[in-house]
């Protein structure tokens, strides 16, 4: 017989409604990797960097870690633990993008170089956090570092995607009219 089943039994209370919810639980990943996305067209399409925006992403980025390890951090001890490395972590990603960014390094880079160094550097900030505080991190982290290829290779690819989309709207628009006629010749 089920512990249930038995009146007076003592019953797990259901979790808040937030933690039901599987895309609300992943709202802040998703917020982070739309916003790096949003950054990524951004340089990509007007060649130039976002310099705060990559600063706030990064800020954003560490209050999400927070965020997810504070439920696993059991005592005051490990809460004050969590926000020192976290803020120590990400200082250290702020000073690295700020690097990037400085007037030698950017005479040897173009706006979307930069951009794409930046992201980078985001990417690897993140990867490394999640590598202490959970898994769902790493994963961001390793989206955000494929951006950086595939927006090479869309650049790279772009005349070439362009044409392969003329070339499939002209045969669907040739075929969809051949076989419009034959119909209406029947």
């Amino acid at each position: 017989m089920a512990e249930s089943d038995f009146p007076g039994a003592a019953t797990k209370p259901s979790p808040p409604w937030w933690k039901q919810n599987f895309l609300l639980r992943k709202l802040p990943y998703i917020i982070v990797l739309a916003l790096t996305i949003l950054g990524v067209a951004y340089t990509s399409m007007w060649h130039q960097p976002l310099v705060g925006y990559w600063e706030f992403l990064a800020l954003l980025t560490g209050v999400v870690c927070v965020a997810t390890g504070w439920p696993d951090a059991s005592d005051r001890g490990a809460r004050f633990r969590l926000v020192w490395t976290q803020a120590a972590h990400w200082a250290a990603i702020l000073v690295a993008m700020n690097i990037v960014l400085t007037s030698t390094v950017q005479r040897m880079l173009t706006g979307p170089a930069t951009g794409l160094a930046l992201l980078l550097l985001l990417a690897l900030g993140t990867f490394l956090a999640g590598l202490h505080i959970s898994f769902e991190l790493c994963f961001l982290g390793v989206t955000m570092a494929l951006a950086v290829p595939a927006i090479a290779w869309l650049k790279q690819s772009a005349l070439f995607l362009v044409l392969a989309g003329a070339a499939v709207i002209g045969l669907a628009i040739t075929f969809w009219r051949r076989g419009r006629g034959e119909r209406a010749a029947l």
